[in-house]
């Protein structure tokens, strides 16, 4: 399993990538640039087309229906992870602001990209569907500066080794890309292992799966909706490459951790 495909990292890029980047993180409010993007920017032409057509959605209407998604998951029962539980785990309540402010993160930001990218699949190739209504209201957002990401290598053999079990809950194929709020959360090992033990019993019913197929029809069906308002501009050489990407990334983490990052959220205690 790949931890990552091509990719400009952050500290790598420069000049036009750079800009791009830097506006990416000032328009989505987060400290770092999600790997779609930083993948598209390997592919000539691919970065700029992308993210000039999509951030008209970010600016305007993608939260309203990224919103509505969240609303509208229907997310299985999981019971709570206590308080008294965390402490017993070595979780004090600083270390669980820092796995809050990580999960608000990754909820806020999927589920965004999550719309946007499927708007951009929809442009190009449609699909049938219901459309989505949007959110009326939209919570206000904020910049959440996270914690450097570590690489899987850097991990213990059994941190790994969790993190790769838990990277197939909610996916019915094999799993291609390790999904990045899991190696965030690697930070606490005891917190992975508690979330691990609870989504266990789901994964092996069948819920989870049906979780990620749930918030694929919801990124299809506010994608739709979203395509008409995309900027036109003339598509990159790289076209058929980045929209490969785009629906690699919206079919399987994006989806899938859309769905288990609020499940998680909800069972985390504030």
């Amino acid at each position: 399993m790949q931890e990552s495909v091509p990719s400009i990292l952050e500290a790598n890029a420069s000049g036009e990538t750079a800009e791009i980047y830097a506006d990416i993180r000032r328009t989505l409010g987060t400290s770092v640039v999600n790997l779609i993007w930083r993948n598209l920017a390997t592919m000539p032409g691919a970065l700029s087309w992308a993210w000039s057509a999509a951030k008209p959605l970010y600016l305007g209407p993608a939260a309203a229906h990224a919103e509505a998604v969240r609303r509208t998951l229907g997310l299985p029962a999981l019971p709570g992870i206590s308080s008294d539980a965390l402490v017993a785990a070595g979780i004090n309540p600083m270390a669980l602001r820092e796995v809050r402010s990580i999960l608000a993160s990754y909820y806020h930001t999927n589920a965004l990209a999550l719309v946007v990218l499927s708007a951009l699949l929809e442009r190009y190739d449609p699909t049938k569907g219901d459309h989505a209504r949007p959110a009326r209201t939209v919570p206000a957002s904020s910049t959440t500066e996270l914690p450097p990401l570590p690489a899987m290598a850097s991990l213990s053999p059994e941190v790994q080794r969790l993190i790769v079990e838990m990277n197939e809950f909610g996916e019915e194929t094999d799993p291609y890309l390790i999904a990045s709020m899991y190696r965030h959360l690697a930070y606490w090992p005891a917190y992975l292992a508690l979330v691990r033990t609870l989504l266990v019993p789901l994964q092996a019913d069948g819920r989870l799966d049906a979780l990620t197929h749930a918030t694929r029809a919801l990124g299809h069906a506010h994608g739709q909706m979203l395509a008409p308002q995309l900027k036109p501009l003339a598509p990159p050489d790289t076209l058929h490459a980045a929209l490969k990407s785009c629906r690699l990334f919206v079919e399987h983490p994006i989806a899938r951790m859309t769905g288990l990052c609020a499940l998680i959220r909800r069972a985390t205690p504030e």
